[in-house]
């Protein structure tokens, strides 16, 4: 394992990885109508979580993610004294992945805005502060209220506990040294694939978040940059954060137990 200071440093440049290229796809998308459909975001995403692990992991084990971090601690020996600084690295390295992409579409994001005759801070501005938060049902570059898609605030807690536990039980098992059919080399890729495959799926619906720090530190950076309350009362008191911090973390402990029970015995056994 790599000294502390090592490890938040891959850590931070991790997080920033990922949220510079996910966040930034998803800025592309809605200011610019870049992407075309939710998999040319998801299939970025992947991307780019697969990079940012390639530049990482040898330094931090590129967790990248809190609800990972903690999934690892519970139920892998990560020393829980690590918990709470790599969970601040996250979230500073999220942060700023914030602050540039507003950097460079701050124009593209305010001709958007004009052009729809949104407001920013104003009810209905989640349409352009989705760049960097979530929300639920996904607005699609739209306010919540123009949105066609139902989504009820348990389902989507629902939807982001099964997608976390999917993701980590993916993660848990591709990194099992016991697992004779693990990718080694190609680890990093399959995480990306798998992000990619439930972003395809649930992204229309929660934009499939499974990283609270992916989601908190830029809602923050949104909320300081001129989305005001928006981006924490857009869906309610609770929903920002029993959906996007509760619910991940949830998702991630069921993922580790899952595998912990289920196919870490089954390899024990071989």
């Amino acid at each position: 394992m790599k000294p502390l200071r090592a490890a938040l440093i891959g850590e931070l440049i991790g997080t920033f990885l990922l949220v510079f290229f996910g966040c930034g796809a998803v800025a592309a998308a809605v200011s610019t109508g870049a992407q075309v459909g939710v998999f040319q975001v998801a299939i970025v995403w992947g991307l780019g979580i697969a990079i940012a692990i390639h530049c990482t992991a040898a330094m931090s084990g590129a967790h990248l993610n809190p609800a990972v971090t903690i999934a690892f601690a519970a139920w892998q020996g990560f020393p829980r004294s690590r918990v709470l600084p790599y969970i601040a690295a996250q979230m500073i390295g999220a942060f700023a992945g914030a602050a540039v992409i507003f950097g460079v579409f701050a124009d593209a994001i305010g001709a958007y805005e004009a052009a729809q005759g949104l407001t920013r801070g104003a009810p209905g501005s989640e349409a352009t502060a989705m760049i960097f938060g979530e929300y639920f049902p996904n607005p699609g570059g739209k306010p919540l209220a123009d949105t066609a898609t139902a989504m009820t605030l348990g389902r989507a807690v629902f939807a982001e506990i099964v997608g976390t536990a999917m993701l980590v039980l993916v993660i848990f098992t591709v990194t099992d040294r016991r697992n004779p059919e693990a990718p080694q080399i190609l680890t990093a890729g399959y995480i990306g694939l798998t992000v990619t495959l439930l972003i395809s799926l649930l992204g229309p619906l929660t934009m499939a978040c499974f990283n609270p720090a992916r989601d908190f530190a830029p809602r923050l950076f949104s909320s300081l940059a001129g989305w005001g309350s928006v981006p924490f009362t857009a869906n309610g008191p609770l929903g920002w954060w029993v959906v996007y911090l509760v619910a991940p973390v949830a998702g991630g402990l069921l993922g580790g137990a899952l595998h912990r029970h289920l196919i870490g015995r089954a390899l024990e056994a071989e």
